[in-house]
């Protein structure tokens, strides 16, 4: 964050002091010491994918809720801390081990409908966090490159993996493909449940040419 960045947010936090949402304590919509103790994602994903902690507990979904649905936008900001540690920590592993060299970010696109409702979209959010947070950022950000081409049903009202697949299925395009050719890709996303969004967001990029991709979430 720049130094007038800085002032600007101690300005609003004098003006407009912010609560933890859990222990309501001043100083941050979600203090560390909460978040501390909300448990890390526990239930199988993909290989491929890194969520960070686990939707069922009270505390994460309140605030994922909060961010989709009431723009609290700087818990945006604590997840985002928390998300560049974990990919920091994987591409460490990642770079010696497979070559997972300057990733770009992408994140997954909303639907124009869905957009216009809500007025943002919280994964590329979290996408322009995570590259303030280091100077020079270890990997790059586009989000014009996939694009959501399909309206589909929120894939939380579905049930059954196989109907979820199905309902996402060549929902996704690409744009600008000569951009991802041969290149590492890092998904962003909030929450994934089946992973079948993420899935065929992979494909979709994959089958454009990127070379490997993986993606991190806020929660499983």
């Amino acid at each position: 964050m720049s130094f007038f960045s800085t002032i600007k947010e101690n300005l609003l936090n004098i003006v407009f002091p912010v609560y933890c949402i859990s222990c309501e304590k001043k100083g941050s919509e979600l203090c560390l010491n909460c978040l501390s103790r909300s448990p890390e994602a526990e239930r199988e994903s993909a290989k491929w994918i890194f969520p960070c902690f686990d939707y069922r507990h009270p505390l994460i979904k309140k605030a994922i809720w909060l961010i989709k649905y009431k723009g609290r936008k700087r818990l945006v900001q604590v997840f985002a801390e928390i998300l560049h540690g974990r990919i920091l920590e994987e591409l460490s592993e990642l770079f010696v081990m497979q070559n997972f060299h300057e990733p770009i970010l992408i994140p997954i696109p909303l639907s124009k409908k869905r957009y216009r409702e809500r007025g943002f979209n919280q994964a590329e959010l979290l996408c322009k966090e995570l590259i303030k947070l280091q100077t020079p950022s270890p990997f790059t950000l586009s989000n014009n490159i996939l694009i959501k081409i399909k309206e589909t049903e929120h894939q939380a009202r579905i049930r059954d993996r196989s109907v979820r697949l199905k309902n996402i299925a060549n929902s996704f395009a690409v744009k600008n493909a000569e951009l991802i050719k041969n290149r590492n890709i890092i998904l962003i996303d909030d929450v994934t449940t089946t992973g079948a969004t993420l899935t065929e967001a992979k494909k979709t990029l994959k089958d454009a040419g990127a070379r490997k991709v993986i993606a991190f979430t806020i929660a499983h």
